[in-house]
């Protein structure tokens, strides 16, 4: 049992917020577009971060729980790959100006910070009160992986979101920017701006990878500290992450049947653990390191896979994936 005081939770917050803050002054002071050069250098930085975190908790706390934050943060570093193909595709279809992406996605990661800490919350409080919560985890995340894995040449429909089609309903909108604002007056008339509409499909698309990513680490470790660094540190970079790696997503046409593959196995551990705990000790658990290696194979096969794939057939595009069919057009909906 890891035993974490409320000390070490207090100034891992504040690193956190501080870093959160420093990239909501950076995006409110100077938007601009972000270069190749940049992101490298912020990627880098993140990465660098998470890491040191990893080396001080594992000197801290010992191997076993170092190689959790470890596997945790690649799963949630994976996951959250997978979250910048929908996050691509929001800006595109939204036509998002380059120089307030930043702002966007900054928003995006913060909503998803807040959305996890509740979760983690509440999924840890559950574990704890119930064990048969790790069957019901592991049943989710089998169900996630199949349906991804079925839609996994598909893109999610962000048009059909029912937060952005009731937002179109309710309020009026105007056709332009307008500098950024979320809301603004024309003509006397008080109006939101498109920007609101895309954090609106950023916050939703966010409260789904959610509840897919929070069961998908307590899979690895099932320490709500642990859970909470590693969902912490691999959002952190995802603002550099997604103007670093946008050009080359497409090229990951097998990471959805990765992730798919990935999410399976940690469904298959959770119901492992329950079925040890609850039916009979006998029954054998997967290990964290073995998790960890399985996770990094994974991954390391689809890139590479992809890689070929693309090289091969350059008119090949890779696909977020969808845990539902698209629906099909209306007759009326046809272009004339």
């Amino acid at each position: 049992m890891l035993d974490i005081d409320g000390l070490t939770w207090a100034i891992t917050i504040a690193v956190i917020v501080a870093l959160l803050a420093m990239d909501l002054a950076i995006a409110a002071a100077r938007p601009h577009r972000v270069g190749f050069r940049e992101a490298t250098a912020w990627s880098v930085f993140y990465i660098l971060v998470a890491v040191a975190f990893g080396v001080w908790f594992t000197l801290a706390h010992g191997g076993q729980f170092g190689t959790e934050y470890f596997a945790g943060y690649i799963v949630e570093k994976s996951l959250s790959v997978d979250n910048l193909f929908v996050f691509v595709i929001i800006m595109s279809t939204f036509a998002v100006p380059e120089e307030h992406q930043h702002k966007v996605l900054t928003f995006g990661i913060v909503l998803a910070l807040i959305m996890r800490g509740i979760f983690i919350a509440v999924g840890a409080t559950l574990l704890s009160l119930f064990s048969f919560m790790f069957l019901l985890f592991g049943l989710l995340l089998i169900y996630t992986a199949v349906q991804l894995f079925r839609h996994r040449n598909e893109d999610p429909d962000v048009e059909d979101n029912v937060m952005v089609r009731t937002a179109r309903k309710v309020l009026p909108v105007t056709s332009e920017y307008v500098g950024g604002k979320l809301v603004t007056k024309i003509d006397g008339r008080r109006m939101v701006t498109p920007l609101l509409i895309v954090l609106l499909a950023i916050g939703s698309i966010d409260l789904l990878f959610a509840l897919d990513s929070i069961p998908a680490v307590f899979g690895v470790t099932k320490e709500p500290y642990i859970v909470f660094a590693a969902n912490a540190f691999a959002l952190l970079g995802l603002r550099a992450l997604f103007f670093l790696v946008k050009g080359l997503l497409d090229r990951l046409v097998y990471l959805s049947t990765g992730l798919s593959l990935i999410l399976a196995f940690i469904g298959v551990k959770l119901i492992l653990h329950w079925l040890h705990v609850d039916i009979d000790d006998r029954i054998p658990e997967i290990d964290t390191v073995v998790s960890l290696g399985v996770i990094v194979v994974v991954l390391a096969v689809v890139t590479v896979a992809s890689l070929v794939k693309t090289r091969r057939d350059p008119s090949a595009k890779a696909h977020p994936g969808s845990l539902r069919a698209r629906p099909s057009k209306k007759p009326e909906d046809e272009p004339r």
